[in-house]
């Protein structure tokens, strides 16, 4: 059965372990978090930094985002934030007539919080209602294969992650929802044909802004007759900032 593919680009541009301001252990997704609080932990590193490399051992970007580019050809959007997954399934769901089957590669199950609105979608959330609003008929995450070296990830013991999920979520979804962790980078990855629709979300409160670049390369490649993903919300281009932090 085809497969939407649902790609986070924190899956690659993530942390070592043991980075304590690294947004894996939790943060909002305000302007100021997508920013300026990436401005903070580089001048944090080097008070004379005149780009984002101070950035590097703490935030790298991993191995294996190369490997998407298999996915060329495929209908492709590019979007922001999680959040906009919302109309990417009601599209698809209007296009095939039934709820379809999700495979999210992400650093988040996405499936539910302990914050915020429950009901409003949100990165957070959007996977779980989804399943219960019949937008996703099963749904997988797939976390990357660097979790498996970083206790504070959700990829690193999936018993407690799926424990947790259980807590949150309304009993009857839970027999249609499965999360894995790759073994390898590209581990558990659907084939091309499998495939009929990808989307590319850049979530830059949790990503690194040095690796923005390799983010636009990887859109510019995908997408239909090599015109690159479909712009659904505009992401970001950071450049390293020309003005002082807002206060």
């Amino acid at each position: 059965m085809p497969v939407l593919l649902s790609i986070d680009w924190d899956a690659y541009s993530g942390c070592a372990e043991l980075v304590f301001d690294a947004p894996i252990w939790g943060t909002r997704d305000l302007p100021a978090d997508r920013y300026e609080a990436w401005q903070a932990r580089t001048l944090k590193r080097n008070g004379k930094a005149q780009d984002w490399s101070p950035l590097d051992a703490d935030y790298p970007l991993h191995p294996g985002w190369e490997a998407l580019e298999r996915y060329a050809g495929c209908p492709a959007w590019v979007t922001l934030s999680h959040a906009d997954a919302w109309e990417w399934l009601q599209d698809h769901a209007r296009q095939s007539g039934a709820p379809n089957d999700v495979l999210n590669i992400d650093s988040h199950h996405d499936l539910a919080s302990r914050s915020g609105d429950g009901t409003r979608v949100r990165p957070g959330n959007w996977a779980g209602l989804g399943l219960g609003g019949g937008l996703i008929r099963h749904y997988s995450c797939l976390y990357p294969a660097w979790h498996a070296a970083l206790p504070v990830a959700e990829g690193f013991d999936l018993e407690r992650t799926h424990a947790e999920v259980s807590g949150l979520l309304p009993p009857e979804v839970l027999p249609r929802l499965t999360l894995h962790r790759m073994a390898h980078p590209t581990g558990r990855w659907p084939a091309p044909a499998e495939v009929s629709g990808v989307l590319l979300v850049q979530s830059p409160a949790w990503t690194n802004p040095a690796h923005d670049a390799a983010f636009w390369h990887l859109a510019g490649v995908l997408g239909e007759r090599g015109q690159g993903a479909q712009v659904r919300v505009p992401p970001l281009r950071r450049v390293w900032p020309p003005s002082k932090l807002s206060r």
